[in-house]
């Protein structure tokens, strides 16, 4: 048995929630070379890198296997919004199931089925932080009644918005599972406008972040975060990034070089660089001035489908999952021939609706299982 001691280096976990329009998916841009899962659609104005919006949630967690699978591909993973991600979930449940609503389970079944797929999303989340990836949820946040059980009366405050009934289940989870849980909200105060105090207006309105837990809002940090920060990734930036110096102002920089006369410069025009190398008895010109690209053709990522596209008659969700995990109709068809559901020569969007919401793309691994066993076993003769 070995013990360990010390600080141990590894990716964050973040959750970052407050009210809509305050700046989270912008903050969550200032990561490291963040990819964003957008359930919401609220990165379309902003130039960052992100997967196609998942349209079910079996495409949203193979985005997330996918990332696992594939570190090298960003350094921050940020799942734009847990609250909407949470929806996905319950309606993929109630598909599954064949229920109209989550309350349809009875005696409570369907908030703890939830519960458990949600976990299972979270534990998706840590393998990809294992990997060396950040991992940032941003959420809505919602104002809720509390009421103490050892004190008398109620008072409102912050709380993540996740599920209505659902979230006495799920919030916990995210919140046990981050490292940093951070509030975000508009800094406001009250002051009189008249002599006798009676006449109030609220003033302020400077973007703030708590790291630590109020009364009036759950938040948490494990790094010593002063309770109160600029909502800005400057205030978090030396934890995530810890092997970033401050740099010195240019102003300090010219302070300390001591004066050099200039040299004159040789090249007409710096922006274009041109190295001559000699191979094979045969001058070759180098254009350094273009970065040399070492993607080939054969490092394409998954799904790349654009040559045969699935029918659009075939339900999008659905037509999204095959597209990324590069499955044509037939492969679909042959799967569901093999399982013993419908013949292979009947259309995929003749399938009952039901089906397809509920097996096609409620157990969308497993069928994406039996297609690769069956492309494992097939023989093909050729004459």
């Amino acid at each position: 048995m070995n013990i360990i001691r010390g600080k141990i280096p590894c990716a964050k976990k973040v959750v970052i929630y407050g009210p809509e329009g305050i700046g989270k998916s912008t903050f969550a841009s200032k990561f490291p070379d963040p990819v964003f899962i957008d359930t919401e659609g609220s990165t379309k104005d902003m130039d960052v890198a992100r997967f196609e919006k998942a349209s079910s949630w079996p495409m949203l967690m193979e985005q997330i296997r996918f990332v696992r699978s594939n570190p090298s591909i960003c350094k921050t993973l940020v799942i734009d919004t847990a609250d909407w991600a949470e929806q996905m979930c319950v309606t993929d449940l109630c598909a599954r199931y064949g229920k109209k609503g989550v309350e349809d389970f009875g005696y409570g079944n369907g908030y703890v089925y939830a519960k458990e797929e949600f976990g299972r999303f979270l534990n998706a989340l840590e393998e990809v932080v294992e990997s060396g990836i950040n991992v940032v949820l941003t959420a809505h946040a919602q104002m809720r009644k509390f009421e103490q059980p050892d004190e008398l009366g109620a008072y409102d405050r912050w709380e993540m918005k996740l599920g209505k009934k659902t979230s006495s289940q799920t919030t916990p989870l995210v919140k046990e599972w981050a490292d940093m849980v951070l509030f975000a909200n508009y800094k406001t105060w009250s002051i009189a406008v008249d002599d006798k105090g009676k006449k109030r207006k609220a003033q302020g309105g400077e973007r703030t972040m708590y790291t630590s837990h109020h009364s009036c809002w759950d938040a948490k940090n494990r790094y010593g975060l002063p309770e109160e920060v600029p909502f800005s990734y400057d205030s978090i930036r030396a934890i995530i990034e810890p092997e970033t110096k401050v740099e010195n102002k240019p102003e300090d920089a010219m302070l300390k070089q001591p004066c050099q006369p200039e040299q004159p410069q040789t090249e007409k025009n710096p922006e274009y660089k041109e190295e001559t190398i000699q191979e094979d008895g045969v001058q070759q010109s180098l254009d350094l001035s273009q970065p040399v690209s070492t993607e080939t053709e054969n490092e394409k990522g998954p799904g790349d489908m654009s040559a045969f596209p699935p029918d659009n008659r075939i339900p999008k969700a659905l037509r999204d999952l095959m597209i990324n995990s590069n499955v044509c109709e037939w492969d679909v068809q042959c799967a569901v021939e093999a399982r013993g559901y419908f013949p292979s020569d009947m259309n995929i969007w003749d399938y009952p609706p039901d089906f397809i919401e509920g097996v096609l793309i409620g157990a969308w691994p497993q069928v994406f299982s039996t297609i690769k066993e069956i492309k494992e076993n097939e023989s093909i003769p050729f004459n």
